[in-house]
This record gives C-alpha cells, structure tokens and sequence, in this order.
C-alpha cells in the first residue's frame, strides 16, 4: 500500500501549479473578433504598489532603470519595468520579467526607510487592445476623451470602462494601441462588457 504523501509534499504539489489569471480560457472569443478591434489577455504580470517622497525617488530610479513619472497621469517604460503615475507619491510598478517576490524584494531595499512597498500582482489583470476602432470601442463606455491630441503615448489614467474601475494606458499616438489594467473580480465582466462592445464591428462592411 502506497502511504499518502506527507503534508510538505502536497504544498510543495500545489506550489507548482502554473498561474492563470481570471480570463484563462477566453482567448477563443477574443480571437473571434475583427482586425480592426483585437484583444489579448495578458500573462501574469508582477505588479508592487509603490509609495515614496519624490525626493527620494533616484536609488528607485537607478534600481528600476528608468525615472519615476513626476507628471500626473503619464507612466514610464524601462527594459524590464513599466511605472505608472497614481498619485503625487504613488506609483504602480510592474514587470512581466520577474517574480512578484523578486520585484517587491528589489524595490524594497531601494526605498530602505523612505517609503512603503506592496505586492499587488493578483489585484490586476491585464488586457492588450489593438485595431482602428478600439478607441471607439472604448468610447461607449468611458467619459475621457481618448483623442490621441490629449491622450496619447505615455498617457495614464485612473478611469471606468463599462462599469469597471481600470487604468488605462495609451501607448501610441494613432489612438489604436491601449493596455487595460482592471481589477481580478471586474475582469470577466470587462471581457464581456468589451464584446459586448465591439459587436458593432463585427458588422459586414465594419472593421474588415
């Protein structure tokens, strides 16, 4: 009779698991949709909320390979991180090239005693939007004027979409590229809301 396995081999099981995030299994209906509005659930992404006095901000900087975002609402790209501006002392840091243990680890010693950070991977997925009628696509249901003239590359901000709390990323300047930050438990309901949608552009003569 083979003994069960002790209770350390079972964790050790679950602990190698893959991570899947909350749209797991919706790539079929996304690739369903037209060129000209396509969307992509990202792979986990490692994300740390990030706060820190700007006057303190260079060891981060230095650390992150790129500068913290002093402008409201803009966010900053280096080789391995994204920073996003939240608030006069608040960034959301991420990074799909490194462990949430290793970019809360890493951003911690930066900041020594001068500010806080928290892992925050699992508070957020991420959705990649691209084609010429996303912008419309995410007009139905957002206040903010999406215009590339006032919102384009290097733009954030902290909005809704539908009925979901996100943070939107502008990352061209022809208004047809955003990245969508949206909470875990609001992701399958911005997923529908989107093809929802988009509807009107899979459409004869729409979006083809």
């Amino acid at each position: 009779m083979t003994a069960e396995r002790s209770l350390p081999e079972r964790a050790s099981g679950v602990g190698s698991l893959p991570r899947t995030g909350p749209l797991h299994g919706w790539s079929e209906r996304f690739a369903a949709l037209p060129d000209s509005v396509q969307i992509v659930a990202e792979p986990f992404v490692a994300m740390a909320d990030l706060r820190l006095d700007a006057a303190h901000s260079d060891a981060v900087a230095a650390h992150l390979g790129v500068a913290l975002p002093a402008t409201p609402n803009t966010w900053a790209q280096g080789d391995t991180t994204t920073v996003i501006w939240l608030g006069p002392d608040e960034w959301l840091v991420t990074s799909p090239f490194t462990t949430p243990e290793e970019l809360e680890s890493g951003l911690r010693t930066a900041v020594g005693g001068a500010g806080a950070v928290v892992d925050v991977s699992a508070q957020r997925t991420t959705l990649s939007l691209r084609g010429e009628h996303v912008r419309d696509v995410l007009a139905t249901g957002c206040s903010l004027d999406l215009h590339p003239r006032v919102f384009g590359t290097g733009s954030a901000a902290q909005t809704t979409v539908g009925l979901a709390g996100v943070v939107l990323l502008a990352l061209d300047d022809t208004g047809t590229r955003y990245q969508v930050l949206v909470r875990s438990s609001f992701a399958r309901y911005l997923a529908a809301w989107l093809l929802d949608a988009a509807g009107e552009f899979t459409k004869p003569g729409r979006g083809t």
